[in-house]
């Protein structure tokens, strides 16, 4: 047992979470606050000829290009705006669609968790012996029914309101990004980042507000029963990744049925530049940006942040934490996130207050910048509530026995994960980065045509896992060493302090991308177009990144909710070579690739009709190639609505029915060898499908920005060499965008479906082997 007390009080814990909630909140609304300053509105001039002077946008010192050039400012910024309103309004149409057949999910498997975790003892009411510890008595089964599925619908809103706010976020920012382009890269720049950190720590803040307020509440009525508390609480995990999985898949295949009917028929077929306002699926393109990256990415890591944190408070409620009813050591997996997003806060000073961008090429040090000085200040952080909210010694519960673990070894597990997503991140970046010699070898490939172009990138992206995956199992080795599953759960945490800031950087990506299509679209001068691609470029590298740390994460997350599973379902060791386990390990390697065929056969029967109707608008409406008419856009956006829609469901069927019918129908010992197989299987098939994604569209921008001597041999722009690239880009964007995201939401949502899940699956599954 403990032999120590930690340092904070109880009373102060109950402030700093609740008030780190806070001021994460506060600081988004004061950043939304500074990007509402850019008005959709032309400048004010001081007087007739000048070409500076003091504006509702800038300062005295500033002027806009299009003075220079002489164009029609009323016209550009309305043209923005009006750009603008319509991805807004496509992106909030197909949400709310979206969120119309979710919701009727959500519902229905409200009900199951209830009828499945009350019937484990026939809905009694009556208290029952603890399932740990037999000599106590803990709360009835059906009280954890009804918490559960609370605690579910609370993930699942959470999640939905978290991807809806992002993505409103975003389409607020993306034409301001663009006026502000205008003044120099750095105004378009801190506008741009300014807006992703809105979307980041309002999602890292409500996340952890959410949760502790929910604990509370359920302690209200559990009391002393800690046990029955925190396995109720998994339920907010599992509400968090279901939504997670539709939003991903959803979004993913709306975006990229958008973006593969735009490249094919405008670049390749009619040799036009991306984002030209004659494309008729441009605007379901930028459309899908919003939905795809950055709400179907916010749900995702929220669902791995409610996750993570649910898998480590299990584990701790049945150490000497909770037998001891320790308050402010329980919460530590919370105290973790507290100090995350005040590390993060600081560090966001660092792009938007402390140092000013004045040139392309300072972007792309800058957003890396954020992730080094996040990562260097957390690790300060965490000692200090290492020392202080942790008792010096303390025991961990380990597969049936308690381990003592020491506060500085718990220190080091959250370090590793920390400094492990880190180092995934920055080879994620070497392998897609057009800076570094594997894209340009990729670019370099396509001199030969498109066939040695797509070998060299799925080579790439096979060569890429090897680094992460070491750096997954020494995190795995060293933090399960320390402090058994739970030092894998906070590992996991650890990985996922800095996700205001990460997911910061993965919004600017997007809402760069929608400023460039808007600039494009609206007309503007070539040299916004060309600040604008330098902001996209940087946020595709930097997106790269996300996904690498969002993977990595799903890894460590879910094999923490595995052992939390092994210990609830009273699993003493898992047999690969008994055949019930064998049989689920096998399987359970398989389903990586029976969803990944499932989300790209999505994405590409909703690209073929997306492709059907660009030729028939181009072929059939007079006057479009030559500019005199506007192109259907309704129709396209109708087009990835309808399809992502209907072709969301299978996929997501697959991960949540298949935990539940093998537990039912083979038991707790073949399901514990299914989730083994789709952890080892799905985190390898996910870093290389986005890698080879990520590789192939960077290779094509770099022929494209023709920034290199070597770079300007392949282009240009609607050359042999050009369209091989396009081709390249078109096959991996469902690998980088749809099925390598989605992959790491369906390792870690079948692990904590099976938590969720596991009374009733050791009480009652297994009922094809009972026959035996």
């Amino acid at each position: 047992m403990a032999a120590s007390a930690a340092i904070l009080p109880d009373l102060a814990t109950q402030v700093l979470v609740p008030a780190a909630a806070v001021v994460g909140i506060a600081f988004a609304v004061a950043q939304w606050v500074l990007v509402s300053k850019v008005k959709m509105m032309p400048v004010e001039r001081r007087g007739e000829g000048s070409a500076s002077g003091p504006g509702k946008n800038g300062g005295a010192s500033e002027y806009l290009i299009e003075e220079e050039e002489g164009l029609n400012e009323h016209n550009v910024v309305e043209k923005c705006s009006e750009i603008q309103n319509a991805i807004s309004e496509g992106a909030t149409s197909f949400l709310f669609t979206e969120y119309k057949y979710v919701g009727l999910f959500m519902g229905i498997f409200a009900i199951l968790i209830f009828l499945f975790l009350g019937s484990v003892e026939g809905f009694s009411t009556k208290s029952q012996p603890c399932h740990y510890s037999k000599d106590r008595m803990c709360k009835p089964a059906l009280a954890n029914a009804i918490f559960s599925t609370v605690a579910f619908v609370l993930g699942a809103v959470t999640s939905l309101v978290s991807g809806f706010l992002g993505m409103k976020i975003a389409t607020y920012a993306n034409a301001r990004t663009t006026l502000e382009a205008r003044k120099g890269v750095g105004k378009a720049f801190i506008t741009a980042f300014r807006s992703g950190a809105v979307m980041g720590f309002l999602l890292a803040a409500s996340g952890l507000v959410v949760l502790y307020i929910a604990i509370n509440l359920f302690g209200i009525y559990y009391g002393d029963d800690w046990e029955g508390l925190f396995e109720a609480i998994t339920g907010y995990g599992l509400g968090g990744s279901s939504m997670a999985l539709f939003g991903r898949v959803g979004g993913g295949i709306y975006t990229k049925a958008a973006d593969v009917g735009a490249d094919l028929v405008g670049k390749v077929e009619r040799n036009i530049p991306e984002d030209d306002p004659r494309n008729p699926a441009v605007i379901a393109d930028n459309v899908g940006d919003n939905v795809g990256d950055i709400a179907g990415m916010g749900s995702d890591l929220f669902g791995s942040y409610a996750e993570s944190s649910c898998a480590a408070l299990v584990v701790a409620s049945i150490s000497s934490f909770g037998i001891n009813h320790e308050f402010t050591p329980m919460l530590y997996p919370l105290l973790i996130s507290s100090v995350g997003i005040i590390a993060c806060l600081i560090t966001t000073l660092f792009a938007t207050d402390f140092f000013e961008i004045k040139a392309v090429d300072e972007i792309e040090p800058a957003l890396k910048k954020q992730l080094i000085i996040s990562t260097a200040v957390m690790t300060v952080g965490i000692a200090l509530v290492s020392w202080l909210g942790l008792p010096y010694s303390f025991t961990i519960f380990n597969f049936g026995a308690q381990k003592t673990v020491y506060n500085w070894q718990l220190f080091l597990c959250v370090a590793v994960g920390l400094w492990a997503g880190l180092i995934i991140g920055f080879v994620t970046e070497y392998y897609t980065s057009n800076a570094y010699s594997p894209v340009q070898d990729v670019a370099d490939s396509c001199r030969t045509g498109a066939a040695t172009n797509v070998i060299f990138g799925l080579a790439l992206g096979y060569k890429s896992v090897i680094i992460p995956i070491f750096a997954i199992a020494f995190s795995i080795f060293l933090s399960f060493s320390l402090a058994a599953m739970y030092g894998v759960a906070v590992a996991a945490l650890g990985m996922l302090s800095t996700i205001a800031t990460g997911l910061a950087i993965d919004a600017y990506g997007p809402i760069s991308d929608n400023a460039g299509g808007i600039a494009e679209m609206a007309g503007m001068s070539h040299r916004i177009r060309e600040r604008t691609d330098a902001l996209d470029a940087a946020g595709n590298t930097t997106a790269a990144i996300g996904k690498g740390f969002a993977i990595g994460s799903a890894a460590l997350v879910s094999l923490a909710l595995f052992g939390a599973f092994v210990s609830r379902a009273a699993i003493s060791t898992v047999d690969v070579l008994t055949p019930k386990v064998f049989i689920g390990l096998i399987v359970g390697a398989m389903l990586p690739y029976w969803f990944s065929a499932m989300t790209m056969k999505s994405v590409g029967s909703a690209a073929l009709k997306m492709v059907e109707e660009v030729r028939r608008q181009f072929n059939t409406i007079p006057g479009l190639m030559e500019g005199t008419t506007k192109p259907d856009y309704a129709t396209c956006v109708k087009i990835s609505t309808d399809a992502s829609i209907k072709e969301m469901i299978p996929p997501g069927a697959l991960v949540m029915l298949t935990p539940l019918i093998v537990g039912i129908f083979f038991g707790v010992e073949t399901l514990s060898g299914l989730l083994a197989g789709a952890l080892v299987s799905g985190v390898q098939i996910a870093i290389s499908a986005s890698n080879t994604g990520g590789a192939w569209d960077n290779a094509k921008k770099y022929i494209e920005a023709g920034a290199s001597e070597h770079a300007r041999t392949l282009g240009p722009k609607g050359s042999d060499c050009h369209k091989a690239a396009v081709i390249g880009d078109t096959i991996g964007d469902p690998l980088k965008d749809t099925s390598g995201p989605s992959l790491n939401i369906l390792i870690k949502l079948m692990a904590v479906e099976s938590l969720v899940f596991a009374p009733f699956f050791a009480t009652h599954g297994g009922i094809l082997f009972k026959w035996f």
